[in-house]
């Protein structure tokens, strides 16, 4: 190894290829000199390039393979192994490495000279020199992720009832939990788990104690799974770093908190938003990382098609009124109406909204976030903003009575106002904002439409394959009436789940949007002057052609983008 390491060094390799910037390598170096680690798990703890990026470029400069997930070896491989070179787990956990004899074609050992080691630092020459004591076959390096690594740490504490610690024993002093917080273990183990959750685009991170382990789950595409499992004797640590990194205070643990902060990951500028909420045994924590340079989505990416397009733009550019979004959360409502501004973004607009928080950056476009604890809320912002001669104004929610009345004046003084209200579905927004206290003369002169959306998962675009006759016919059985008149002149594309590396084995990947749209016409202003409840709401808005959540599943489900199960799931509740 010693002529390819010598090839180049592994700062400049770096720099060359634009993944890092030369004063990453110097900050990387200057914590070296202190803690004598590798500059690239240095580079990685600064969260200026990800371990995968890492792992590529050290596997070309040290001429070493990596060591994939679906090709780890069995934990009883491992556990054989180091009973015949008579060397303890704890050794090794502590060196974040494992070795193993390959097995041979049958399944049985191969012959004495195959060993095989991975590890997080493979030049580490005490683990070949620990094999050598037992044994004169030659050893072949591999490098591995650390996730990997832990896995396969955690398979064996399982096993041998051994607990392999981050950190040993933690106690429940301040200071002392501040310190480990601030240790090599625990840095990698958060840092990873934030670089897992970016590259499988999870939403948010559960971080979960129990009595004898935590939990770390993220919800993928809507669907919470399990990525990791630790001895719960680490989670104090752990969730001790991460309230640290969120500007959050370490010494509370009896009260719920929330906090936020921009990090860097893997390269990334993030915004990390923290929620912690005491439980039976520590604090559960809820993170939601949010990519500061996310592209922003057109709205046929989101799943709306050309008339539901057509119909949303025509609501948006309404000289005044009131336009509401709405659905549950994490629906992507405001992904909706950052579109829906940046189209009305011409430059001869005055835009103005306030959220909580600022999700992601528009040009051209007056931003205020929300702070309530100096008295900033939705409702003095509006306040405020109406000062400021806006045309446009968007309000990040509706969820009180004063938040609503100054809405609906604002659009009564001639602002066009967008904002969103959680229900479950569109029309459910009137009785909401008549039960804020909306009279309801007032809400019928002021409002243009209402648009609900909900999310499903997006069959993956490598392993989905066709349904079979039996399935198509059930299928096509299921659609209802409105369906199969909007769909009669297409051609139908029932696609199923299979599953593939590409999208974790669960046959989907990325989620497309559900939509009810309805446009206030004559006839639903007049239902509003007259209190009319939501199915009668429903009832008039049908008649202009308003299709529900389930129906516009229908036809994405048919045209091969989703399923009906993931239909059926999501937006069947309460319908017929």
């Amino acid at each position: 190894m010693g002529p390819a390491v010598a090839r180049a060094r592994l700062g400049e390799l770096l720099v060359d290829r634009g993944l890092v910037r030369p004063s990453d390598v110097q900050n990387a170096l200057a914590i070296q000199a202190t803690n004598g680690e590798p500059i690239g798990l240095n580079l990685v703890r600064l969260g200026a390039l990800s371990e995968a990026q890492l792992l590529e470029v050290l596997s070309e400069q040290l001429g070493l393979p990596v060591l994939a997930s679906e090709d780890g070896p069995a934990p009883d491989a491992i556990l054989s192994f180091l009973a015949e070179i008579g060397s303890p787990l704890d050794w090794w956990a502590s060196r974040n490495a494992v070795a193993w004899r390959e097995p041979g074609p049958d399944g049985a050992a191969a012959s004495p000279g195959r060993i095989l080691c991975a590890a997080l630092q493979p030049l580490d020459l005490s683990l070949t020199e620990r094999i050598a004591q037992a044994t004169d076959d030659a050893v072949a390096m591999l490098l591995a992720p650390r996730a990997l690594i832990d896995a396969l740490l955690g398979d064996l504490t399982d096993q041998t009832a051994a607990p392999v610690d981050l950190v040993g024993g933690v106690g429940a002093d301040a200071t002392r939990l501040r310190e480990l917080a601030q240790e090599a273990p625990v840095i990698d183990f958060v840092n990873g788990v934030f670089a897992e959750a970016l590259s499988r685009r999870a939403s948010d991170v559960h971080v979960e104690p129990y009595e004898d382990r935590f939990l770390v789950r993220m919800r993928i595409d809507g669907v919470l799974h399990t990525a990791r499992s630790a001895p719960r004797a680490n989670f104090d640590a752990v969730a001790s770093r991460i309230k640290l990194l969120s500007g959050m205070d370490i010494g509370e643990r009896r009260l719920p908190q929330d906090g936020r902060q921009s990090i860097r990951v893997s390269g990334q500028e993030v915004d990390l938003r923290v929620s912690s909420l005491p439980c039976s045994w520590g604090e559960s924590l809820v993170l939601r990382l949010l990519g500061k340079t996310s592209r922003l989505p057109l709205l046929s990416e989101l799943g709306v098609g050309p008339d539901q397009e057509a119909s949303l733009l025509s609501l948006s550019e309404q000289p005044n009124g009131v336009l509401l979004i709405t659905g549950p959360t994490g629906s992507g409502k405001t992904t909706t109406i950052y579109r829906l501004l940046t189209h009305l973004n011409d430059g001869q607009r005055k835009i103005i909204t306030v959220e909580d928080p600022v999700e992601l950056d528009l040009p051209g476009v007056i931003q205020v976030r929300v702070r309530s604890e100096i008295g900033l809320t939705f409702a003095a912002g509006l306040r405020s903003i109406l000062r400021q001669d806006p045309d446009v104004i968007m309000v990040g929610e509706i969820r009180d009575p004063e938040t609503a009345r100054i809405a609906v004046q604002s659009a009564l003084t001639g602002h066009l106002v967008i904002s969103t209200v959680h229900t479950n579905s569109a029309l459910a927004a009137v009785p909401r904002l008549l039960d804020l206290g909306i009279e309801d003369y007032l809400l019928a002169d002021v409002l243009r439409g209402v648009a609900g959306q909900r999310l499903v998962r997006r069959l993956c675009t490598t392993c989905n394959a066709p349904s079979s006759e039996d399935e198509i016919e059930r299928h096509e059985a299921a659609l209802t009436p409105a369906v199969r008149a909007r769909v009669a002149r297409e051609p139908a594309n029932w696609r199923e789940p299979r599953g593939c590396p590409k999208c974790g084995q669960t046959g989907f990947r990325g989620r497309v949007g559900l939509y009810e749209i309805a446009p206030a016409t004559q006839r639903m202003t007049a239902g509003l002057r007259t209190r009319a409840d939501e199915d009668a709401l429903t009832a008039i808005a049908r008649e202009d052609g308003f299709m529900s959540f389930a129906e516009d599943g229908f036809i994405k489900a048919r045209r091969g983008e989703t399923t009906l199960a993931e239909v059926y799931r999501v937006a069947r509740a309460g319908e017929d």
